[in-house]
């Protein structure tokens, strides 16, 4: 084994280590079995391409077996922070809404959006509406 293989698979074990260890979205786990399998390799007197080959063969295989069982744990979900959370709440007119004179506004969470209603009727001052969508940044809301 020529011995500067030694220090690319530690390089690549390392390498996929801390890379992994920065994200911890198991982008690169499946690469510190790979290289162990290419050092263990070299260390056995594989030449040089056939521990690249080992290596691969067995990042693949384990990529190939672990991903989909990792894709179902880890259940990554998108979640509205912001504007999104406000679609099904309550909400108080505050002015009255016209979606004809593009006017009308509804408190919300204490902040004020500008809204119109989801059907084009008017809504009065005061009456309880809950927020249907948004619409760039106004907010779409019928009456309850």
């Amino acid at each position: 084994m020529a011995e500067y293989m030694i220090y690319i698979w530690l390089g690549v074990i390392l390498a996929a280590v801390v890379i992994e260890g920065l994200t911890a979205q198991l982008v690169s786990i499946w690469f510190v079995p790979g290289g162990l399998a290419g050092l263990i390799a070299g260390f056995c007197g594989a030449g040089d391409w056939i521990q690249v080959l080992i290596g691969a063969a067995v990042t693949l295989v384990c990529l190939i077996a672990t991903r989909p069982l990792v894709k179902r744990v880890m259940k990554f979900r998108k979640e509205d922070t912001n504007a999104g959370r406000l679609v099904g709440q309550t909400g108080t007119v505050v002015e009255s809404i016209d979606n004809v004179a593009a006017v009308g506004q509804v408190k919300i969470q204490g902040n004020v959006w500008s809204a119109r209603s989801q059907g084009g009727e008017g809504i009065p001052q005061g009456q309880e509406v809950s927020v249907v969508r948004i619409e760039g940044v106004k907010l779409i809301v019928k009456p309850l």
